[in-house]
């Protein structure tokens, strides 16, 4: 997806944002020390992080041959752009879908056996996306038939409209953190 970041990066260089990607691997085996690295020197006066949603940013996409998790330094970034403590404020999430992936991620419409109101089918899951993201883009907890925009922290949208709209999107991304939804962010694994 490399062609996509440069693409996202060399957008962004027109708007007022600053590329804070990681930029290389932290040599360590000490999950904390990572996360709190993250947090330091690259996302704690970030707003928003911009998650590319392609073929390999799964859950499920597996270990590497040294038996290490492929997209452990994604999750990671997540989890730290998540976190919310004193000088270091939680981030906007904003799930950018590449090409690849429209027709795994949006599913259509179906009518619902519960209300019988049409909803859209949105693959968020394990298969698709990071467990993060889809923990927050699916908050619980939640009583109704289907999820709406107040329902969500992490926002999505495909990546034809993004670069449509970049501005839009960011803003979208960066107001859920000071929503009611923001007070039921989850992070995986994280200790306190």
């Amino acid at each position: 997806d490399k062609w996509y970041k440069d693409n996202l990066v060399a957008l962004f260089s027109k708007e007022d944002v600053v590329d804070k990607s990681l930029d290389r691997e932290i040599e360590s085996n000490d999950g904390d020390y990572i996360m709190q690295k993250i947090r330091d020197d690259y996302l704690s006066d970030s707003t928003v992080t911009v998650f590319l949603i392609g073929a390999h940013s799964s859950e499920n996409e597996g270990h590497d041959l040294m038996g290490r998790d492929k997209n452990y330094f994604i999750k990671r970034e997540l989890q730290a752009s998540l976190y919310d403590r004193k000088g270091n404020s939680r981030s906007g999430i904003l799930g950018v879908v590449l090409p690849e992936m429209y027709n795994l991620v949006y599913k259509g419409e179906f009518k619902c056996n519960n209300c019988s109101g049409i909803h859209n089918q949105v693959d968020i899951n394990d298969s698709t996306v990071i467990r993060e993201f889809s923990a927050n883009y699916y908050v619980e907890p939640h009583n109704k038939c289907a999820w709406g925009e107040d329902d969500r922290y992490c926002v999505l949208v495909k990546w034809c409209d993004f670069v449509n709209n970049p501005t839009e999107y960011i803003e979208k991304a960066f107001k859920k953190r000071t929503s009611e939804v923001a007070k039921r962010v989850r992070i995986k694994g994280l200790r306190d």
